[in-house]
C-alpha cells in the first residue's frame, strides 16, 4: 500500500521534513497547517517541491471546531473553508481533515452537526475537495469513530467521509472491529499512530506521546486489519505528536516511521518482506581504541588471551571459551578513548538476515577489505553499532576467523593454555551486551533490534541514578544466548558520559573476582551500606556475605534463581561485568544499578 506521513510527525522546516519523507521513501505527505504558515514558500511552490520530490500531498490538516455551531460562528466557519479549499487547490490536495469540535460553542446536536457538515461538503465539491470528517477523542460532542460515522452517514453527501485515526479509536478503548460496517469508499483517510500504556489524560498522552507503529502498547495492526477488511484503499499515513521526535534530525526519524510502516504492512499480512532471522549467539563484540594498552591489560585482568591478529588490520583477538574481544586500534579516528564499535551475531543465515536488515531500511555498511578477507555483510544499528552478520567455524560460509591466523605461541583461548590460570572461574562466553542509546534513539532502537535482527523484547524498566532516571529495555534471542540491554537517560546531557558495557559468563563469580583482582584488575568500588543492605534483605551461608564485600560482588535473586556479579572501573566509554547466573535467572540486576551508576559517577574525572 501507499505510505504518507504527516509534516508535524517530523522536526525542521517544511521543505526539509518534504526531503526527509521523500529520502525514506514515502509516498506521500499530509501537510500540517502550521508548516505551511511557517513557510516562506507559495502554495505553488510547495506543490512543485513535493512533486520534484516523488510525493503526493494527499491530505491538509486540519480544519477545526466547523459543525454544530450558532448560525453566525457557521456562516463565519464556511468563509474560512472557502479560503482553504481554495489553498488547497493551489497545493495540489483533494482531501481536507475536519476534526470533531471542541469548541465551546458547539452543542450535542446530531443533526445539526450532520446538516454543517453537509453544507461544508457542498462548497468542498464544488472545488474539487472532499471532507474527512474525524472524532477527536477529546471531541465535546463526538469523540468516537462510530459516532462520526454516524454523522457522516447522515449528513449523505458523496464529498463527505471520515477519517480513521488508530490513537483516536484505541486510546478510548474502543473496538475497532465496527469498522468493518463502513463502506471501504467511505473511509477518506487511515491515520496511524502507536503509543505507551499510560494513565493519563487523553489530550496529554496524544500530543506528547505517540510513537510509530509497534513502538507502544496499541494493536494497530489489528486496527489496519479491520480498515482493509472493510475496502479502504488509501494509504497507511502516520500522525504523531512526540516531544523527542520534534527535536531529533528529521532524516534518520522519517527512516524509523517508514520502517515502521514496512513491519507493519508485514504484520497485517499486506507485504512480505525477507523473514527476520533470530541471531543464535555472540561471534564478538569489538572495541576501538587509539592505544590499546589499557584494554590489554584489563582483558588479561579478565582471563582473556591474544590468541590472533587480522591478517592485513590493526585488529586483534583476544579470547576465552566462546567470549571474544576484538581490538581495533586506530589513533586516528578514535581519538576519543575505548569505544564499542561492533558486533558480531551469529546467524543460521547471514545473507537471509542482511537481506531482511536492507529490505527494513537499515544502512548497509560499505568494508574495505582485502581479496583474501571474509564477506561478512553488516548493518548499521541506530546508535551507530555496527552490526556483522556472521557463521563462525560453519564448512561451507564466510569465516571470519580465517582472517585472524594465530600469534606465535597462543593458543586458541578455549583452554586452559589461553591464560595462565585455572579453569576455575574463567570467562565461558560473552552473556550480554548493554548499549546506551542517543537520547532520542531509544524507541527507534528497540523497534530495530526487535524487527530487523529478530529479537524479543521485554518490558522497560526505570533504573534511579544519581542525576535521573535511566531507562532500560532487553531484546533477547529465545533460548536467551543473545540478550541486549538498551539504555538511554532522562535527557540530551545524561547520555554523553554514559558507558556501554560487555558482560561476560563465568560459573563462579568468586574465583573470577579473585583472579581478576591477584592480575592488578581494579573493581568497581561497592559501598559498604549496600551490603550492609544485602545482609538485611537476603539470608546467606556463613562467611558468604563477608566474601562479597571484600571481592565488589553484587548479588540479586529472582524467582527462577540467583545472580551475582562485579564490574570493572571504566576505561573511555567502555566497562565490563562478569556475572554468574544460577538456576534460571533471566534478569540483569536492575536492583543494583543505581549502587553501579553512583560509583561510576564518583569515579568520573574531577570528582574523584
Amino acid at each position: 500500500m501507499r505510505t504518507s506521513i504527516a509534516t508535524v510527525s517530523l522536526s525542521g522546516s517544511l521543505t526539509e521534513k518534504l526531503t526527509a519523507a521523500a529520502s525514506a521513501g514515502f509516498d506521500g505527505v499530509e501537510i500540517f497547517e502550521n508548516d505551511l504558515l511557517a513557510s516562506p514558500l507559495t502554495p505553488e511552490e510547495i506543490r512543485a517541491r513535493t512533486a520534484d520530490l516523488g510525493l503526493t500531498v494527499d491530505l491538509y490538516q486540519p480544519m477545526r471546531d466547523i459543525e454544530a455551531v450558532p448560525p453566525k460562528e457557521f456562516e463565519r466557519n464556511l468563509r474560512r473553508a472557502e479560503h482553504k479549499f481554495r489553498l488547497m487547490n493551489r497545493l495540489g490536495t483533494d482531501t481536507v481533515l475536519v476534526c470533531s469540535s471542541v469548541s465551546p460553542l458547539a452543542v450535542d446536536d446530531d443533526a445539526l452537526a450532520a446538516e454543517h457538515l453537509h453544507r461544508l461538503a457542498e462548497s468542498a465539491q464544488e472545488h474539487g475537495v472532499r471532507v474527512a470528517y474525524e472524532a477527536l477523542a477529546w471531541g465535546r460532542h463526538v469523540s468516537t469513530y462510530e459516532h462520526a460515522w454516524r454523522i457522516v452517514e447522515a449528513a449523505g453527501h458523496p464529498a463527505l467521509g471520515t477519517c480513521l485515526d488508530s490513537f483516536h479509536i484505541l486510546a478510548r478503548g474502543c473496538d475497532p472491529k465496527g469498522i468493518e460496517a463502513i463502506p471501504g469508499e467511505k473511509i477518506f483517510f487511515l491515520q496511524l499512530a502507536d503509543a505507551p500504556l499510560m494513565a493519563m489524560d487523553v489530550l496529554q498522552w496524544s500530543r506528547h506521546y505517540r510513537c510509530f507503529p509497534g513502538q507502544g502498547g496499541l494493536d494497530v495492526t489489528g486496527l489496519v486489519r479491520h480498515v482493509i477488511n472493510a475496502g479502504y484503499t488509501g494509504p497507511l499515513s502516520l500522525e504523531v505528536f512526540n516531544d523527542v521526535f520534534r527535536q531529533a534530525d528529521a532524516g534518520p526519524t522519517a527512516v524509523d516511521a517508514r520502517r515502521s510502516l514496512m513491519l507493519l504492512q508485514e504484520a497485517a499480512e499486506i507485504a512480505a518482506p525477507p523473514a527476520p532471522v533470530q541471531p543464535t549467539g555472540f561471534a564478538f563484540a569489538e572495541l576501538t581504541t587509539p592505544d590499546a594498552g589499557a584494554v590489554s591489560s584489563l582483558l588479561g585482568a579478565l582471563g582473556l588471551a591474544r590468541t590472533a591478529r587480522h591478517r592485513s588490520k590493526p585488529v586483534e583477538l583476544w579470547q576465552r571459551g566462546d567470549a571474544r574481544i576484538l581490538v581495533t586500534t586506530d589513533p586516528v579516528r578514535h581519538r576519543d578513548g575505548l569505544a564499542l564499535a561492533a558486533l558480531g551475531l551469529e546467524s543460521p543465515d547471514p545473507v537471509g538476515a542482511a537481506a531482511r536488515a536492507e529490505s527494513l531500511l537499515a544502512p548497509v555498511l560499505p568494508r574495505h577489505r582485502a581479496p583474501q578477507d571474509a564477506p561478512l555483510d553488516a548493518v548499521a544499528a541506530p546508535d551507530g553499532v555496527e552490526i556483522f552478520f556472521c557463521a563462525t567455524d560453519r564448512a561451507g560460509l564466510p569465516n571470519w576467523r580465517e582472517d585472524f591466523p594465530p600469534l606465535t605461541g597462543a593458543g586458541d583461548g578455549a583452554g586452559d593454555g589461553a591464560a595462565d590460570r585455572d579453569s576455575r572461574g574463567a570467562v565461558l562466553r560473552i552473556d550480554h551486551l548493554a548499549l546506551t542509546q542517543p537520547w532520542h534513539q531509544f524507541d527507534e532502537a528497540a523497534l530495530f533490534h526487535r524487527t530487523v535482527l529478530g529479537l524479543r523484547p521485554q518490558e522497560s524498566v526505570d533504573v534511579a541514578d544519581p542525576y535521573g532516571l535511566l531507562r532500560s529495555r532487553a531484546v533477547t534471542n529465545d533460548d536467551g544466548r543473545v540478550r541486549i540491554a538498551l539504555g538511554i537517560g532522562a535527557g540530551p546531557a545524561d547520555d554523553a558520559g554514559r558507558a556501554q558495557h560487555i558482560a561476560l559468563a563465568t560459573d563462579d563469580v568468586v574465583a573470577a573476582a579473585r583472579d581478576f583482582q591477584d592480575a592488578g584488575g581494579r573493581p568497581l568500588p561497592v559501598p559498604p551500606n549496600y551490603y550492609d543492605d544485602l545482609a538485611a534483605r537476603f539470608e546467606f551461608a556463613p562467611g558468604e556475605a563477608e566474601t562479597y564485600r571484600e571481592l565488589g560482588i553484587l548479588y540479586d535473586r529472582d524467582e527462577h534463581g540467583t545472580f551475582r556479579h562485579f564490574y570493572t572501573e571504566t576505561v573511555g566509554r567502555v566497562f565490563f561485568e562478569v556475572v554468574q547466573r544460577d538456576g534460571g535467572y533471566r534478569g540483569y540486576g536492575a536492583q543494583n544499578a543505581p549502587v553501579r551508576l553512583a560509583a561510576q559517577h564518583a569515579l568520573r574525572p574531577g570528582r574523584r
